[in-house]
């Protein structure tokens, strides 16, 4: 789609089941002074939102994604205008962040522009989110001075201290056409009894990015990169991104390989992790490889790569089966993906296509991550592990009474087990409830995170599991290859990273939060926007939720509205064991109902979308 110039997003659904993101303890509402900094510039005491005119200078009605309850709309006196224009996006600075909500002032420190404009509303974006599109310039300056590609001379002294010389094994990569900053590449090996050897080669980013560098501190700082709905904003800058760093095809690259012998029941029988070089021969697409396994398609370039995606594939349902027996929990969420044109106006929304070959990437990367935090914890060493906690008793006990309410019957007997989860979401994925019921799981477990304690990950019923595959893009995978990286040059210094490993896995997760609400925002904007041009039309949905002020709705396109209680004619009351909304006339609504909605209203401004429902349903 990129030769149509046209840009793409996808991201995973909130589960949101309010219009308020932040739950505010009842006894007073947090001051503005009281609330964490935002993102990595570690925003404070700042706010971003339209300026109205009042009698008296005018007031900041601040975006959405701030907490309301903390949050009001914010003077400003005729002399903290400082010129600026009304009816602008504007970032204010509250001058009294520790005073009541419906009594701060600010001043204007700075005009974004006109709030239809495109720019202006990422910008927005932007600023509230505490991110940077620009690099400092000593970060630039010593990205400046890498090359380009590793020199020769970069590559004979690396291969006399140790690297791995593989640029004369297969090896390709597998990415959506639209991916630049390439972190992964695989090779594979068809071996006796059933048995195969996975090679999962990855950028060996900490080569370039070293320990306390202007780039390390800018890569850790920043956390990852966030994907908004029309650009990047790269955790690295573009040199390292999308070149140096990019495991592009037919140049040698720097690369750290977790080679994997596996059994023919998917178990990894041995491994080994160790600095190499490779070339990739292939910069192929998760369409393409499908089209020619599963559609008959012939690409010339890649007859000579078919066996090869044979073997990939069936590793892959060796894994796969693996992973499913021991009872990976399988959600089944559809990505939201907009489309926009040239001008970042939306053109459609539509969930975003999966085939069966991005799992084999999923798989192959879970399978090196294991293999890697595995032998790093065994080995006892200070490292940044991705965690999955048990979910809280009271909250899996609330899920299966709501799982009985719509008819399952299945009983938990003892603690709750992935594989208990993973057999019922299976039983039920073909049923009308399936969808709540998965979003209702979700919301009944921890969220995922990063700790330099090891307990495991409950979603993919994982004793070890890291993130290792992708350190163009998050930090924690760059700084664990540098743990790696000091233990093969036996200059492991344990204490050293253990004074480091928490600050590090605590601040990565903040910014994966942070990074993850920046992206819903640009996509509840888009989704807003692009709805502007169907009001009055109607589309069939499902319920999804509910909220005092009523009931959310969502597409089969992924876009989520909410059917305002006061547009139906009789008082509703929300059930929240039930998971359903009931009426005074006896009407019912309940989590999964199939419905038909009309579009009555989008406002960008707040990202919201309301609808009512067609006849039929009342």
């Amino acid at each position: 789609m990129g030769r149509h110039n046209r840009r793409h997003i996808k991201i995973r659904p909130s589960g949101k089941t309010e219009r308020s993101k932040m739950k505010i303890p009842a006894s007073r509402d947090i001051t503005i002074a009281e609330l964490p900094p935002r993102g990595p510039q570690a925003l404070e005491n700042q706010c971003v939102g339209l300026l109205k005119e009042t009698k008296d200078g005018g007031v900041v009605v601040p975006d959405p994604g701030y907490p309301t309850t903390s949050y009001g709309h914010i003077i400003i006196r005729r002399n903290q205008l400082n010129g600026a224009p009304f009816g602008m996006k504007v970032v204010c600075e509250i001058l009294n962040p520790s005073a009541k909500r419906a009594e701060y002032e600010g001043r204007i420190i700075e005009v974004l522009g006109d709030p239809g404009n495109n720019d202006v509303e990422m910008l927005s974006i932007l600023r509230q989110y505490g991110l940077s599109q620009v690099f400092p310039a000593a970060v630039m300056d010593e990205a400046s001075r890498l090359p380009l590609s590793p020199t020769d001379e970069q590559i004979e002294e690396a291969l006399l201290h140790g690297r791995k010389d593989l640029r004369n094994l297969t090896t390709i990569t597998i990415d959506g056409e639209e991916a630049k900053d390439l972190d992964d590449a695989i090779s594979i090996q068809k071996l006796d009894k059933g048995c195969y050897r996975l090679w999962v080669h990855i950028a060996d980013v900490s080569e370039y990015v070293t320990d306390g560098s202007a780039l390390d501190m800018e890569a850790q700082n920043r956390g990852t990169s966030v994907y908004l709905v029309d650009r990047v904003i790269p955790m690295l800058p573009p040199r390292l991104s999308n070149g140096l760093c990019s495991l592009n095809p037919h140049v040698p690259r720097f690369t750290m390989t977790c080679e994997m012998k596996i059994g023919p029941q998917g178990e990894i029988l041995d491994s080994e992790i160790y600095e190499s070089m490779i070339e990739s021969d292939a910069r192929t697409s998760y369409n393409e490889i499908y089209g020619i396994l599963f559609e008959e398609k012939t690409i010339e370039e890649y007859k000579q790569l078919e066996t090869m995606f044979r073997q990939l594939l069936e590793l892959r349902n060796i894994l796969k089966e693996k992973r499913q027996k021991r009872g990976n929990i399988d959600f089944v969420f559809p990505e939201t993906h907009v489309e926009l044109d040239d001008e970042g106006k939306p053109v459609d929304v539509y969930p975003y296509p999966i085939n069966t070959i991005h799992s084999v990437i999923e798989e192959f990367m879970i399978a090196a991550n294991e293999a890697v935090a595995e032998r790093f914890n065994k080995m006892e060493s200070p490292f940044v592990y991705r965690i999955h906690e048990e979910p809280d008793e009271l909250k899996i006990n609330e899920f299966m009474h709501v799982a009985r309410l719509f008819g399952e019957n299945r009983r938990l007997v003892g603690k709750a087990t992935p594989l208990f989860f993973s057999e019922m979401l299976e039983d039920i994925r073909d049923k009308e409830y399936a969808p709540a019921l998965n979003q209702l799981l979700l919301r009944s477990m921890a969220k995922a995170k990063y700790s330099e304690k090891n307990v495991g990950h409950f979603g993919l019923a994982s004793q070890y599991y890291c993130h290792f595959t992708s350190p163009i893009r998050r930090y924690p995978d760059l700084y664990i290859h540098r743990i790696i990286k000091s233990w093969l040059h036996q200059k492991h210094q344990k204490q050293y990273f253990q004074m480091k490993v928490a600050d590090v896995a605590y601040h990565s997760s903040e910014m994966e939060k942070n990074s993850v609400d920046a992206e819903r925002a640009s996509v509840d904007l888009k989704c807003a926007e692009y709805m502007m041009a169907h009001v009055n039309e109607e589309f069939p949905g499902t319920v999804s939720g509910a909220c005092p002020g009523g009931i959310f709705v969502k597409l089969e396109n992924t876009i989520e509205g909410m059917v305002p209680f006061s547009s139906l004619g009789e008082y509703f009351e929300f059930d929240e064991r039930k998971l359903e909304a009931r009426g005074s006339r006896g009407t019912v609504y309940r989590i999964g109902k199939k419905v038909r909605v009309k579009v009555v209203a989008a406002d960008p401004l707040t990202h919201h979308i309301d609808f009512a429902f067609c006849e039929e349903n009342r």
